[in-house]
C-alpha cells in the first residue's frame, strides 16, 4: 500500500491503530517514531498525483523548505520589531498580486483561508457603508443585505451569520446553465430589495466556483455596481491564479474594477495550505481603520523606527503565520513564467481528460468546463441502453457514491462527487499539480471503470 492515495479505516479501527491516548509520563522514542510512521501512514497523501479531491493538491519543495524555515523561526506576523524580514515579504508579495489584479495601487493581509478573506471583505463594505458601526454595532441601523451567485461559496453565508447580517439577508442571485451570475437577475434583485426597504451594501461575484469552475461576468457586474454605489468583492480564491496566465487571464476580465479580490495562492499555485490574500483597492488605510483596536502594548506610538510597518492592526488576528513567505519562496524559484506555465499546463491537461471522456463509451460530461474542474458522470454497462427517465436518474445517483467507497477503500485514487442544482451525482475531477501527466489522467477513466462496470 506504499503508493496508496490513502489507507483507508474507520473511524473506531483507527482509534485502536493509533494509540491516541496522553499519559502521565512521556514515552520513549522509539515508540514516538512509529507513532509518527502510523501518523504518516494513514493520512492522505495530498500530494499523490491520483489525488483529485480538493481545490488544492500536489506539493511545491520551495514552498515546503520555506514553511520548515518559518515553523521553526516560529514567527508572529504584527509588528516590525518581532517579526521584520516577514512583513517585508509579505509587503512585496501583496503589491505583486495588486500589480496582477490591474491597480495601480492598493492594500492586503494574508488570512487563514479564503472564507475568512470573504468575511474581512464583507465586513470592510459593510464599515464603508456605515463607519458608525464599529463603535455603535448594529442597532438602529437599517436592514443590510448583500447579493451573490447561487453557485457561490459557503462562506458567504457563514460570514453573514458570523457579522450579524443574518443569512436571510443574503440574496442568492440566479444563474445561467454555465454556472455564471445573471447580471439582469441582480439589478433586479437589488431594486426589490429597496422597494422593502433594505440597504443594499455588497455585491459578490466568483471567479471559479467551487463545483463547476465558472467565471462571473465581471464588467457588467460592476457596471451595476457603479450604479448602484455597492462595494464589489471578487471572490477569485480558486481562479485568481488564472491571473498569472497571459493565456488565460481573460476569464477575469473586468477584475480590476473590484474594490476588492480573494485570491487563495495555495491552490491552483500549491503555495502549500493555507495561503491566502484578501487584497484592497482602497489606498486611505481602510483596512487599519475598519479593524484597528490600537493595542498600545503591541503597537506603541513612540518607537524607533517607521511604525506604518507594524501592519497587525489590520488584522482581525494578533498571533499571524507569515503564510505570504511560502508563495515567495516559490515565485523567486520559478518565476512568474513558471507559475504561468503550472497554470497552462493543469488547465491543459483538464482539457485533455474532456477529450478523452467524450471518445469513452459510459462516461458523460455535464458540459464544457471553463477552468480546471471537470463534472461528468460514468454510466456503468447496466444503464447505457436505459431511456433517461426518473428511473434512469435515480439509479445513476447511486453510482459515484458507490465507486467513490471502492477507490477509498482501494487507495487508489481520490475524487469528489457531488449533485447540483438538481441534477444527480456526478464526479468532480480537479487538476492542479504538475505532477500529473497524461497517464494519470487515462488512469484516472479506466479506474472508475474498473471499479463501476458490474454496477
Amino acid at each position: 500500500m506504499t503508493n496508496a492515495v490513502c489507507e483507508w479505516q474507520p473511524p473506531e479501527q483507527l482509534r485502536q491503530l493509533l494509540d491516541l491516548e496522553m499519559r502521565d509520563t512521556g514515552e520513549p522514542h522509539d515508540r514516538l517514531l512509529k507513532l509518527c510512521q502510523d501518523v504518516i501512514r494513514f493520512s492522505v497523501k495530498t500530494s499523490h498525483p491520483r489525488f483529485f479531491n480538493q481545490l488544492y493538491a500536489g506539493l511545491d519543495y520551495y514552498s515546503l523548505v520555506a514553511r520548515l524555515m518559518t515553523e521553526a523561526l516560529n514567527p508572529s506576523v504584527y509588528t516590525y520589531e518581532v517579526s521584520p524580514v516577514f512583513l517585508l515579504v509579505e509587503e512585496a508579495v501583496l503589491k505583486k498580486m495588486i500589480e496582477f489584479i490591474g491597480w495601480k495601487e492598493g492594500d492586503g493581509i494574508f488570512n487563514p483561508g479564503g472564507s475568512v478573506s470573504n468575511m474581512y471583505a464583507m465586513n470592510l463594505a459593510r464599515y464603508k457603508y456605515c463607519p458608525d458601526i464599529k463603535e455603535k454595532g448594529m442597532s438602529g441601523l437599517p436592514r443590510f443585505t448583500l447579493f451573490t451567485s447561487a453557485e457561490c461559496h459557503y462562506s458567504m453565508k457563514k460570514a453573514a451569520s458570523f457579522l450579524g447580517i443574518g443569512t436571510e439577508n443574503v440574496c442568492f442571485v440566479e444563474t445561467d446553465g454555465r454556472g455564471k451570475m445573471i447580471p439582469e437577475e441582480l439589478e433586479k434583485q437589488i431594486w426589490q430589495a429597496r422597494k422593502e426597504g433594505a440597504a443594499p451594501f455588497l455585491v459578490c461575484a466568483t471567479s471559479g466556483t467551487t463545483v463547476l469552475g465558472a467565471f462571473d461576468p465581471l464588467d457588467e457586474i460592476a457596471d451595476i455596481c457603479e450604479r448602484h454605489g455597492l462595494w464589489l468583492h471578487v471572490d477569485a480564491s480558486w481562479g485568481g491564479s488564472a491571473l498569472v496566465s497571459r493565456k488565460h487571464r481573460k476569464l477575469l476580465r473586468g477584475i480590476h474594477r473590484a474594490d476588492s479580490v480573494a485570491w487563495n495562492p495555495h491552490k491552483m499555485l500549491m503555495a502549500g495550505v493555507q495561503c491566502c490574500a484578501l487584497l484592497v483597492k482602497d489606498k486611505s488605510d481602510l483596512l487599519k481603520k475598519c479593524y484597528s483596536a490600537e493595542a498600545s502594548y503591541l503597537f506603541q506610538q513612540d518607537k524607533f523606527y517607521d511604525i506604518s510597518y507594524d501592519t497587525g492592526d489590520k488584522s482581525i488576528q494578533c498571533s499571524r503565520k507569515p503564510d505570504a513567505f511560502k508563495f515567495w519562496m516559490t515565485w523567486k524559484a520559478v518565476g512568474t513564467l513558471g507559475l504561468e506555465e503550472r497554470v497552462n499546463r493543469a488547465l491543459a491537461l483538464s482539457r485533455y481528460l474532456v477529450e478523452e471522456i467524450k471518445k469513452r463509451e459510459g462516461f458523460k460530461l455535464l458540459m464544457e468546463p471553463e477552468y480546471a474542474n471537470i463534472c461528468f458522470w460514468y454510466i456503468p454497462p447496466s444503464l447505457r441502453e436505459m431511456e433517461e427517465g426518473p428511473e434512469f436518474w435515480e439509479k445513476l445517483s447511486l453510482v459515484a457514491p458507490a465507486i467513490k467507497e471502492r477507490m477509498m477503500k482501494k487507495g487508489s485514487l481520490m475524487l469528489g462527487y457531488q449533485p447540483h442544482q438538481g441534477k444527480v451525482n456526478f464526479f468532480r475531477q480537479v487538476v492542479i499539480s504538475p505532477q500529473v501527466s497524461r497517464e494519470d489522467m487515462d488512469f484516472l477513466l479506466d479506474e472508475i471503470d474498473i471499479l463501476g462496470r458490474d454496477m
